[in-house]
């Protein structure tokens, strides 16, 4: 019998072409589906929540696939950790509902981007987070921040030579939040889906917005045209986290918590 099983995955995206499998590097699915290839015999195909690109980390990647493995869903996570690299793990496994699709059935993603302030670099944030080591203006990142709330032409934000279907995007929830130190700073942003680098773009806006090097008019010229040429920078890959990912009848957030293995 062919059940379907979805998991949670965490990694870390350093060394990696991101997350989906393609000719010129190791990416975070390819490692994935070799080591279900060991333990269940089959050539399985991963589908996942969305794509990362090269050096972007997961804190809960959404993927599903389908096997007639007898393994009970559950001990997927335990039978694949034990094979994986220390930089990729499954945080949870479990049978899902037989139409449940990790791409098509996403109703919010969210997205955290890390800067780390300081006149010097932070060695153990080197991967994780950007270093900032100009001062910048928290109050105009803010307001920078909330006006992408809403529904929004967000054509000046994907990169360029890509053309999806529609440029037009939700986005629930766009903050700065204090991190865990006086140095640390997160850009939290919540949508219903993202344009290739659409995130990195905000942030790169952002950044010359706090900088001084842009007005905050910027960011509203900037979705009102839809042209790239008028929002800011890609910010680099590094601090870019898959935070969270809701599903009509599934939360990442239930379950990449210590209770949640105990299912």
């Amino acid at each position: 019998m062919t059940r379907r099983i979805r998991m949670i995955v965490q990694y870390d995206g350093t060394a990696y072409a991101g997350w989906q499998t393609q000719p010129n590097g190791l990416a975070v699915q390819e490692r994935l589906e070799q080591e279900l290839y060991k333990i269940t015999g089959e050539a399985i195909r991963l589908h996942a929540s969305g794509r990362t690109d090269s050096g972007v980390h997961a804190r809960a990647q959404v993927a599903h696939f389908d096997t007639q493995s007898r393994i009970p869903g559950p001990k997927f996570a335990y039978a694949l950790n034990c094979g994986l690299p220390p930089d990729i793990r499954v945080a949870f496994s479990q049978e899902a509902p037989a139409d449940f699709h990790a791409r098509f059935q996403v109703a919010r993603k969210h997205y955290r981007y890390a800067l780390w302030q300081s006149p010097h670099g932070n060695p153990f944030l080197r991967d994780t987070a950007l270093h900032i080591h100009h001062p910048l203006d928290r109050a105009l990142l803010e307001q920078a921040a909330a006006m992408v709330v809403g529904e929004h032409d967000f054509g000046a934000f994907k990169a360029a030579g890509i053309t999806p279907k529609t440029t037009w995007r939700t986005v629930f929830e766009s903050r700065w939040v204090q991190g865990e130190c006086p140095g640390l700073l997160y850009y939290h942003v919540a949508g219903s889906g993202f344009l290739y680098n659409m995130v990195r773009i905000l942030v790169g806006t952002m950044l010359e917005i706090g900088g001084g090097r842009r007005p905050l008019a910027a960011m509203e010229e900037a979705l009102a045209s839809g042209n790239r040429e008028d929002a800011g920078p890609t910010a680099p890959a590094h601090g870019l986290m898959l935070w969270r990912v809701e599903y009509p009848d599934f939360d990442t957030e239930a379950h990449i918590h210590w209770a949640g293995q105990l299912e």
